[in-house]
């Protein structure tokens, strides 16, 4: 099913690319770098438009349906601001079976998901704390982790791009905990490297080898795998970095939760008799308490400040079962995302969606309608959490080092998208005068690594523009 549905968008990307005419010349900077990086202008889109203007600037290649990687979250995040609001919360329940005597749970603790993308290891630690406040020490029962919030086939971490480790490919899940990771952290040590998991969910295996090279890339240097039911780490490591750490998607949802509730449950002074099972809740527990996630606008610049994926999956996930009830399901997702489109007039008859994050080799979507998307934002009253929300060039997040040292620092709001053949940008752009910019930049190819210059061109060509004039007065009547 996933080939068919390759070919099909790889045809009509083909189609639309030989079909569709660039509706206004590209600008000579841009031209220039494309040229200098070997990517032709049939594999680009670009809208530039003043937002108090129905005219772009430029607009090439607009209608053309391409591979939006991350910039996707654009949608995602922007629906779900404006449909549940930036104060909304996301709640996971803690519940109980059996009474509690003296210090003692007699029967079953259970940990229900309500989907929140921000549950870090922090936040579940302040939930274990929770726990411990109400009195209980000990659990004489099992934990059990109710899941049932969401309906999903099980997936293959290693289907995308055979990264199955890498933490963007974490799958999602209604509790998840510090989106499926653990730390792999690492210590010389007595002229050895100290290799340890944190939570300690694996033994950890092999044997890393201590360099006297200098810290620079270091992650580069080392080879990680499971197998024999441990993490197996060989490589080298830099001595000079002293301590780091490096986050990896190593266990499936279930268990890697059991692996951080063993953990914080026993720094908090608490005790298990039994199990952490995968579970549903029993029909005579009783809720204990409720923990609510950051509020939704917190949630919203995580995810496009650092382009999360796993927490924008949960996001789109949760947007179905609002709607339509639970359990989540990837096509009660898209379902709630097109139909908000279709509410708000945002036609988009090219739009392909399978996640809602980008994380794909399926999803299209048009830089025109990527420029009505954020027009539409524009207007509405969560604009601001919306645009606070993406990374400040040069400031913040997946964009704090690109073009730091412009002019153009601090004045532009986008979301980055990259993929193997996708590099793109979207968002809003101040100009020298203060005007405010839609900016959309799309390009799929091949060499789309080398298309980062050219879109810096576009942003620099923007900002230096020459101011336009004032218009004419028109004379008065005698």
């Amino acid at each position: 099913m996933w080939r068919t549905w390759r070919r099909v968008a790889e045809r009509a990307l083909l189609v639309a690319a030989l079909h569709t005419p660039a509706h206004a010349e590209l600008p000579e900077p841009i031209e220039r770098a494309l040229a200098a990086a070997g990517i032709h202008e049939a594999n680009v889109a670009l809208v530039i438009q003043p937002l108090d203007s129905p005219t772009p600037l430029v607009s090439h290649g607009a209608d053309r349906p391409l591979n939006p990687a991350s910039v996707m979250k654009l949608l995602t995040t922007l629906a779900a601001l404006e449909t549940l609001g930036p104060a909304h919360t996301f709640k996971t329940r803690v519940l109980l079976t059996g009474e509690i005597k003296g210090d003692t749970l007699q029967g079953d603790l259970v940990l229900k998901g309500g989907g929140d993308p921000s549950l870090t290891l922090e936040r579940f630690w302040l939930l274990l704390r929770e726990v411990r406040a109400q009195g209980i020490r000990h659990i004489a029962g099992d934990v059990l982790i109710d899941q049932s919030c969401y309906d999903l086939a099980p997936e293959d971490p290693g289907a995308f791009d055979q990264a199955p480790l890498r933490p963007y490919n974490a799958p999602p899940a209604a509790l998840l905990v510090d989106f499926n990771t653990l730390s792999l952290r690492l210590a010389p040590e007595n002229g050895a490297l100290r290799l340890t998991l944190d939570p300690p969910g694996l033994p950890v295996r092999g044997q890393v080898r201590l360099t006297d090279q200098a810290c620079n890339g270091w992650q580069a240097g080392l080879a990680y795998r499971l197998a024999e039911g441990a993490l197996w780490v060989s490589g080298s490591y830099p001595a000079a970095c002293g301590a780091g750490s490096l986050r990896l998607s190593l266990l499936p949802p279930d268990q890697a939760v059991a692996a951080a509730f063993r953990a914080l449950w026993a720094e908090l002074g608490g005790s298990l008799s039994g199990e952490v099972l995968a579970a549903h809740t029993p029909p005579e527990a009783r809720v204990l308490l409720e923990f609510e996630s950051l509020p939704l606008a917190r949630i919203v610049t995580d995810i496009n400040e650092y382009s999360n994926n796993v927490m924008t999956r949960m996001l789109f996930l949760n947007l179905g079962a609002l709607r339509e009830g639970p359990p989540a399901t990837l096509a009660k997702g898209e379902a709630a995302l097109r139909d908000w489109l279709t509410a708000r007039g945002l036609t988009m008859p090219e739009l392909v969606i399978e996640n809602g994050s980008g994380l794909s080799r399926i999803e299209r979507i048009s830089a025109a309608s990527l420029a009505r998307l954020l027009r539409y934002a524009a207007s509405r009253p969560v604009f601001h959490d919306f645009i606070a929300s993406l990374p400040t060039l040069g400031l913040e997040g997946t964009l704090r080092q690109r073009l730091a040292a412009s002019p153009l620092s601090g004045r532009a709001w986008l979301k980055t998208g990259t993929l193997n053949g996708a590099r793109n940008l979207a968002g809003y752009v101040m100009d020298a005068q203060g005007r405010l910019h839609l900016f959309v930049f799309l390009v799929n190819h091949p060499r789309a690594a080398a298309a980062a210059a050219a879109q810096d061109a576009a942003l620099t060509w923007l900002d230096q523009r020459p101011a336009p004039a004032p218009p004419t007065p028109t004379p008065e009547a005698p």
